[in-house]
């Protein structure tokens, strides 16, 4: 198991939005879906684009330069022109504060 660290509150993060976070020299989208938040990571594959600036519909993240799409809960990537997947980083939250694991 990794470190958990604590990257804000639930209650500040909206339903159906990204948001980018920092991590020890890494950035991190964090998406909150329907009061469940998942994390990847923000940089596109494809071009560097953030995914947290990206339209989200469900668990579907489209980067907002070409319009790569990737799954937030796997990190997968669902659409061209990326060809490669983005990590993906688990997620709790305890007490009403978002925690993001890191290795």
């Amino acid at each position: 198991m990794g470190r958990l660290i604590k990257v804000g509150e639930a209650k500040d993060i909206p339903q159906g939005a990204g948001l980018a976070v920092y991590l020890e020299g890494r950035s991190v989208a964090l998406f909150n879906v329907g009061g469940t938040f998942y994390a990847i990571d923000d940089t596109c594959t494809h071009a560097g684009g953030s995914l947290s600036e990206g339209e989200l519909d469900g668990t579907v993240v489209t980067c907002p330069l070409h319009g790569a799409r990737f799954d937030v809960t796997s990190g997968e990537v669902l659409r061209p022109p990326a060809a490669e997947d983005v990590s993906r980083y688990d997620v709790r939250v305890e007490g009403g504060k978002v925690k993001i694991e890191i290795a």
